[in-house]
């Protein structure tokens, strides 16, 4: 059966349903769409539809409008004040994270230094899907938030670098230390370009208008045209629209956008995120169901902890660097760091579109979705009590 629009309606009461039951059980909305997601594969498993759930379609249809969504609402003096912060998580973390994950993978579960090398790229960028959906669900306020949303939306950046720095190998291209920095400075500054550029033609536009409709088709090209633009020139989409966002939704003396343009265009970006979230975790668990765990139960385990262990070597030693200046991380918020460090989409979208020839593939894929259901059931589930526990939330 194709994805129609009786698939999609149904997918919405269902969503709809779950924000309701969620809301009265306390639990995390992300949560109750895997669960929900779950139950519908296993009660029409020979007749429910195969979602695709891949890099294009998440890319290219959910992805955008939630990340622009975030930028548009992100204060930047507030990101501008912890940037090196951001940055140092988003680089040397993201890095630390990868080179733990592969070493762990290698010397732990006997997987080729190129397998375990891909694994740790594409696991190390934290998933800014679920990590926005948490601390909305969450009611995170505060420099906390727009810290760990930043760090969740630049990470991507150095993920993607270092994702086509590991695919060049794999296709046997010679890569030494100059072309990394090549790829690595192609990929981040092509992408910040692609969003400058694109969110500043938009906004010359909306100058030219009044009319809140005509804004909001504004926003929504700004937010699909840099993510595509970037994507169709093999850079980071997630990064480029974050910029397009910064970019479309800061707040001058002269505002580009009317009041009543502005307004709905943050209630049109409500809907989309909500919409596109409960369409993400329902294909999540959706896949969760409909996938056969043949790797030993122990590997998975083993690849669940070396990715929680390689996130606090992202962590922890990046925050030390700061513990003497005044953009120090209080301890309480750095456990939140390590543990809100979610995975989601993101991974198992690159893990599903690795090329056929790839060692491991099926079980970089198998573990990948081992490792996304950890941060679900386990980390999306306590976080807020966890939160609750640090008084970071009442």
């Amino acid at each position: 059966m194709d994805f129609n629009v009786g698939l999609f309606e149904l997918l919405l009461l269902v969503s709809a349903l779950v924000a309701m039951l969620v809301r009265r059980l306390r639990m995390p909305y992300s949560v109750g769409l895997v669960i929900a997601g779950i139950s519908l594969s296993l009660l029409a498993s020979s007749r429910f539809p195969d979602i695709p759930l891949n890099k294009d379609f998440i890319y290219n249809v959910l992805l955008p409008p939630l990340i622009f969504e975030a930028a548009f609402h992100m204060r930047w003096a507030e990101v501008r004040r912890d940037f090196a912060v951001v940055q140092t998580l988003a680089i040397l973390g993201v890095l630390l994270s990868a080179g733990v994950t592969a070493a762990c993978m290698h010397y732990l579960l006997h997987w080729e230094w190129i397998s375990g090398l891909l694994f740790g790229t594409l696991i190390a960028a934290t998933d800014p899907v679920s990590v926005l959906a948490a601390f909305r669900d969450a009611n995170v306020a505060g420099r906390f938030r727009h810290l760990m949303e930043a760090e969740s939306l630049f990470n991507d950046g150095t993920a993607a670098a270092g994702f086509r720095v590991m695919l060049a190998f794999v296709a046997g291209t010679h890569v030494g230390p100059v072309d990394v920095l090549k790829i690595s400075g192609i990929v981040i500054l092509g992408s910040l370009f692609c969003g400058w550029l694109i969110g500043n033609i938009v906004l010359s536009l909306v100058h030219r208008t009044d009319d809140h409709l005509v804004e909001i088709t504004f926003a929504m090209i700004a937010a699909y045209g840099s993510f595509l633009l970037a994507e169709n020139l093999h850079l980071s989409g997630v990064l480029a629209t974050l910029i397009a966002g910064l970019v479309m939704g800061r707040r001058t003396a002269v505002n580009p956008m009317t009041k009543r343009g502005r307004e709905a265009v943050e209630s049109v970006l409500e809907y989309t995120v909500f919409a596109a979230n409960s369409f993400i975790f329902l294909f999540i668990g959706i896949q969760q169901a409909q996938r056969e765990y043949e790797t030993e139960w122990a590997s998975l385990g083993i690849a669940v902890l070396v990715v929680m262990l390689a996130r606090a070597a992202a962590v922890y030693p990046s925050c030390v660097l700061f513990s003497r200046s005044s953009l120090r991380i209080d301890a309480r918020h750095q456990h939140v760091l390590f543990w809100g460090g979610l995975r989601g989409a993101l991974a198992l979208a690159l893990a599903m579109g690795l090329p056929p020839g790839v060692p491991r593939r099926e079980e970089i894929v198998t573990v990948c979705f081992a490792v996304v259901a950890f941060s679900i059931f386990v980390q999306g589930t306590t976080m807020p009590a966890l939160l609750r526990r640090l008084r970071i939330v009442s």
